[in-house]
């Protein structure tokens, strides 16, 4: 259903009357709204600092009665524009991170970073399948499905899930699991908060301690051949190792090493589980496919992962695009390097390629809505929504060049483009984005389970199945 815009503010008194956590209104202290991303705006009608589980159904409630809508925020990485007719909902306050080392699990609430449960589990020897940044709030990447450096090795991330809290866009709170509301728990791990708002996961541990890993860095100069180098060499890789390549236009900033920053680089991440010698041979043909400028692949703690990716840490305006791809061709290669190599005017500060595959695209346990498991690469790009460093780069003055930028790659790679994505990669409110993200059946059974779990809309505000 859809909810028409607010004609009257809603009442904070009678809010802050059914929940335990503060509630702030526009022009208060606390009313903060700011995320990851600083080009997302938010400017919802109030938001709450929600205290525990009864909060957020609480607030679910309340605004179901007024006519309005709820929106979820931990870290903003992911985020997307929240209007004045929604209430957003913050989660810093849900951070319960138990690890059970006889379970081999962890209990995680939705306020809690990935960075927190890594460190958490290492004590124990145990590692939490994540993403390439460590900084994302842990729900909320699960709720997209989830893809890090070891995705060939250990697959996508929802796949660990062993059981959710969430509170329905009823107001309904409930547990799902294979076992107990199996199809809520399918459409949860994967369709964003399209069913639900997760308070609470546990999710299996595995017992890794220690990666080889890390990223290598060559002259922007060679790209194309450096690319066409990478694509061969990672055809060939077994599954216990995962790989990416990015060319980078990284800043003069505290952080960034000097070799690296105003400059075009070249950056082969790699990832490997097992014998770390073993590893290192089959990494030996890329190291030497040029001269690197930087070497910084080696053994590695698992609590570490982060360092393979280096995302950074500190929020910016950022704009990004991207899209699966069905193969890596020589014409792929091409148009990359055309739209975002050494001779372009490009704006953007990464343009990634990531091999898929392995235990990617092995056929899952208990099924999720995450899908687009045939997909051979993951192509994504960054662009910061400011003048970019380097003599090298056309003019640019904010989104306008950065947004031309990325419409110019992704056209580029069309027709090697399979016209789809994943949730995690694409933040938007945009139905037609959103479609993207989905096969035709999963789409339609998210928006049919969505009516039935949250009739009155509450929900249904921005990276959702509508």
């Amino acid at each position: 259903m859809t909810i028409g815009p607010i004609t009257v503010r809603p009442d904070l008194t009678a809010l802050r009357a059914v929940v335990g956590g503060a509630v702030h209104g526009p022009g208060d202290a606390g009313y903060a709204t700011t995320g990851f991303n600083l080009a997302v705006t938010r400017t919802p009608c109030a938001v709450v600092d929600v205290a525990d589980t009864d909060d957020i159904a609480a607030v679910i409630r309340f605004a179901g009665d007024a006519g309005l809508r709820v929106a979820v925020f931990a870290t903003g990485h992911g985020g997307v524009e929240v209007g004045p007719d929604t209430v957003l909902v913050r989660t810093a306050a849900l951070d319960v991170c138990e690890i059970d080392p006889s379970t081999r699990t962890a209990r995680i609430g939705a306020g809690v970073r990935v960075q927190t449960v890594l460190d958490a589990a290492a004590p124990h020897g145990l590692a939490l399948v994540c993403g390439s940044s460590t900084t994302v709030g842990v729900v909320g990447f699960l709720t997209g499905g989830g893809i890090g450096p070891l995705v060939r090795s250990l697959g996508s991330s929802a796949g660990y899930v062993r059981s959710v809290r969430v509170v329905t866009g009823d107001g309904t709170v409930t547990d799902a699991s294979a076992e107990v509301n199996p199809e809520l728990f399918w459409g949860l791990r994967g369709g964003k908060a399209t069913l639900g708002i997760i308070t609470e996961v546990v999710v299996d541990l595995l017992p890794i301690s220690e990666i080889y890993g890390g990223a290598v860095y060559f002259d922007g100069a060679e790209a194309s051949g450096l690319l066409r180098a990478w694509r061969d060499w990672a055809a060939d890789l077994p599954r216990e190792a995962g790989t990416s390549v990015a060319l980078m236009r990284l800043p003069e900033m505290p952080g960034v090493p000097p070799a690296l920053a105003g400059r075009l680089t070249v950056a082969v991440r790699f990832a490997a589980v097992g014998d770390h010698g073993a590893a290192q041979r089959l990494l030996a043909p890329m190291r030497a496919a040029a001269t690197p400028l930087l070497d910084a692949i080696g053994p590695l703690p698992y609590a570490a992962i982060g360092a393979i990716h280096a995302d950074p840490a500190v929020p910016m305006p950022v704009h990004e695009g991207t899209t699966l791809l069905r193969d890596v061709s020589d014409g792929t290669i091409d148009a990359i390097v055309g739209a975002a190599g050494p001779r372009s005017a490009s704006q953007l500060i990464v343009v990634e390629l990531r091999q898929l595959g392995g235990a990617f695209a092995d056929e899952q346990k208990v099924r999720s809505a995450f899908g687009h498991r045939d997909a051979a690469f993951n192509l994504h790009a960054v662009g910061v929504l400011a003048p970019p460093p380097g003599p090298d780069h056309g003019s640019a003055d904010g989104v306008e060049p950065v947004s031309s930028t990325t419409a110019h790659l992704l056209a580029a790679v069309r027709p090697w483009s399979t016209g789809t994505s994943l949730a995690n990669f694409n933040a938007s409110a945009d139905p037609a984005v959103i479609r993207t993200c989905y096969d035709e059946d999963t789409y339609a059974w998210l928006a049919a389970l969505a009516a039935r779990l949250d009739p009155r809309g509450v929900l249904h505000t921005g990276q959702v199945v509508r």
